[in-house]
């Protein structure tokens, strides 16, 4: 029988995220100069997040509140999938070769929509691939796989932003350039909505690659 759809589990089958998950409490304390027990981690894992600060706080004396230490580890986490998540080894060509054989591609997860939207913007690289996140039952978003990048963009970012994209392609000698700006009218005051792409591979820190390549 051919398969028609496949459904993907997020954390650990696509992206290579549990290691952030399975070390939040001795991060945590490494950042506050603390090096925790050998053990901490195998301890938080049958607690709740907050559980697990308000331990934290107890054992290691810290300063801050529970709800202060809830807030710089979703910061962690926040971070952790803006910048650092990559796919699982393989994933980026097997999901290429279901997406040739016309296989339709779901993500089922319970990681909170925004992180979920910031690990999957390979969605944005990859606009000919369609992918469908559900979480708790309820789609979040879906891309259609129709190649082109506006499709993408609407998907992952709203309509009130693709509608203010221009869409760019450049190319000189070896280089080709290609994607959506968006027009000042609709600019953002930072950085957050910004994903750089280099040969189809997500880069988190396009200045850093600039000033490398040029050194």
């Amino acid at each position: 029988m051919r398969l028609q759809s496949a459904i993907f589990d997020m954390d650990g089958t696509l992206l290579d995220s549990m290691p952030a998950w399975n070390h939040l409490g001795s991060d945590l304390l490494r950042r506050h100069g603390i090096e925790p027990a050998a053990d901490l981690d195998q301890r938080l894992k049958v607690l709740s997040a907050r559980q697990g600060a308000a331990l934290c706080r107890e054992e290691y004396h810290l300063t801050e509140t529970v709800d202060e230490i809830m807030d710089e580890i979703e910061a962690q986490v926040d971070d952790f999938y803006h910048h650092q998540v990559r796919p699982k080894p393989g994933v980026e060509k097997f999901l290429s070769l279901l997406k040739m054989e016309g296989v339709w591609m779901y993500v089922a997860t319970a990681t909170d929509r925004h992180l979920a939207q910031a690990a999957l913007r390979c969605a944005l690289g990859r606009p000919d691939v369609s992918f469908r996140c559900i979480r708790d039952g309820r789609e979040e978003f879906f891309t259609p796989g129709d190649g082109r990048k506006e499709s993408a963009v609407y998907s992952l970012l709203g309509r009130d932003l693709a509608s203010g994209m221009l869409g760019i392609e450049l190319e000189e000698g070896p280089v080709r350039v290609s994607g959506c700006v968006t027009e000042p009218a609709v600019a953002r005051g930072n950085r957050s909505a910004q994903f750089f792409f280099c040969n189809g591979r997500y880069d988190p820190h396009p200045k850093d690659h600039h000033k490398q390549t040029l050194s």
